[in-house]
């Protein structure tokens, strides 16, 4: 018998997949800890225009298909009207059945805004942007109100370390808002060391920042240690990396300090001069993270930037980056290993972006597990290209096999738009119905209250234990 498209039991293929789904997972809270949300939206409450402003502005994704399907870049990022763009995107969906985007786009259609049995087509285009445009002037679907609609508990931003967090501070003093929005530290334009202007006007907002001269690599360190500092003080407890590979060069302190010297000369470094320069800086920021407790992620494996034509238009994050095929196996491997040796080894994250290093990833990480945190040194969830059903399966499949499913922090949004949040709907329609298919199988058995707990675990329960973030 067909299935009405996204009904209630979307991708839920078995009785005990739909039961897992609607009994255990469906009503779990959000635990955000990774996205791109801009902190200054959620402080100020962001009414948005139009469901153009909401949707489509800065959504890389969306961007890509429509190129993909021969859009003219004005009807992107161009200068035509909200409306204008809004409809080259309707026109575009029916054409990304089979793609990710065609079941987020109604799921996000569907929640918030209650739109169910209509697909976005260029026929149906005007009635769902009046009728989402009429929500959007509400009250109730201003920035914070739709996050609330979502059951987020806490969300983690992503923050340069030379951020004053001033928005943090105006979301934190603010007693009407419920949901935890902490900073999370990027530092990867501490390591930028292949564009030398580039750094060095980076250290100059560094120095600001800290307050103080850098003249040297140790005072560099200081100023980073510094702002790490501050960003404890703020509630934050998580770093990221969004690195190509893992760095993990033999270097010298000498060898450290004139390379630093000479990048602020502004001259060239050499290849093996950037990889050690990346190396050590990592390194120290790995060693104060797992000083304080917190958990550091790694991102490995994204080619950026790759069409420096329209790089130089639209700048970086805007649909031109790809998978890398660098090797990270030996280079995770070293890192992890030495700080293991020197006792700073902090709760580690580990996403990839090329599906071929996931078993790969899912053994590694088993080498470094130590008590008593559970899971300490996690395969992370399906992340950017992977973030869909099969990449979600291949990463699931991975973990089970040579991990344990059992102690996942489960699926994050790493999105920049306050409508993603139905993803982690779709990630968890997707686990319960892998699960409750083996129990159809009878290759585990029927305890849906022991299955039922591993779901709502992964869901929400483990992240917060794992992360130590008090949420209320």
């Amino acid at each position: 018998m067909r299935n009405e498209f996204l009904n209630e039991d979307f991708l839920l293929h078995s009785e005990s997949a739909r039961r897992l789904y609607h009994e255990y997972a469906a009503s779990m809270p959000i635990y955000d800890y990774h996205c791109h949300l801009p902190v200054r939206e959620i402080a100020e409450n962001r009414q948005f225009k139009n469901l153009t402003r909401i949707w489509l502005e800065g959504d890389h994704y969306k961007w890509r298909a429509m190129r993909i399907h021969g859009v003219d870049e004005r009807l992107i990022t161009g200068e035509a009207s909200d409306y204008d763009k809004f409809e080259a995107w309707a026109e575009t969906v029916p054409y990304t059945v089979r793609n990710p985007l065609y079941h987020w786009t109604h799921l996000e259609l569907k929640n918030p805004f209650g739109i169910t049995g209509k697909v976005l087509n260029s026929e149906t285009a005007r009635d769902i942007y009046d009728t989402c445009n009429a929500m959007l002037q509400r009250e109730d679907f201003r920035a914070r109100s739709l996050m609330n609609r979502q059951n987020v508990k806490i969300v983690c931003t992503t923050d340069d370390p030379v951020e004053n967090l001033e928005y943090h501070r105006q979301i934190r003093e603010d007693q009407d808002f419920a949901i935890k929005v902490l900073p999370a530290f990027r530092a990867d334009k501490a390591m930028a060391v292949e564009q030398p202007r580039s750094f060095n006007e980076w250290l100059q907002s560094l120095g600001r920042s800290a307050d103080m001269e850098i003249s040297s690599y140790s005072r560099f360190i200081e100023a980073i240690r510094q702002r790490h500092d501050f960003f404890h003080q703020f509630g934050c407890r998580l770093s990221d990396h969004g690195i190509e590979e893992p760095y993990a060069a033999e270097y010298t302190d000498g060898e450290i300090g004139a390379i630093f010297n000479k990048v602020r000369s502004d001259k060239t470094l050499e290849k093996s001069e950037i990889l050690k320069f990346k190396s050590a800086v990592l390194f120290e920021l790995a060693v104060m993270d797992g000083q304080k407790d917190w958990t550091q992620q790694f991102h490995f494996g994204a080619m950026r930037s790759n069409n420096s034509l329209m790089f130089e238009k639209l700048g970086p994050d805007s649909g031109f980056d790809a998978i890398s095929d660098l090797p990270i196996g030996h280079g995770l491997v070293k890192l992890l290993d030495r700080l293991n040796r020197a006792g700073k080894l902090a709760r580690t994250i580990i996403y990839v972006l090329n599906p071929r290093d996931n078993e790969l990833v899912a053994s590694i990480a088993g080498c470094f597990q130590q008590g008593p945190v559970r899971s300490k040194i996690q395969f992370g969830s399906g992340w950017w290209f992977n973030d869909q059903r099969d990449g979600m399966e291949r990463q699931i499949n991975a973990l089970s096999n040579i991990g344990l499913l059992s102690g996942f922090v489960g699926m994050l949004t790493d999105s920049r738009s306050f409508l993603s949040y139905p993803r982690h709907e779709y990630f968890r329609r997707i686990l319960c119905n892998m699960m409750g298919r083996e129990v159809e199988a009878g290759e585990i058995p029927n305890d849906l209250p022991l299955l039922g707990k591993i779901v709502q675990d992964v869901c929400y329960n483990n992240a917060f234990k794992y992360f130590g973030i008090d949420v209320e």
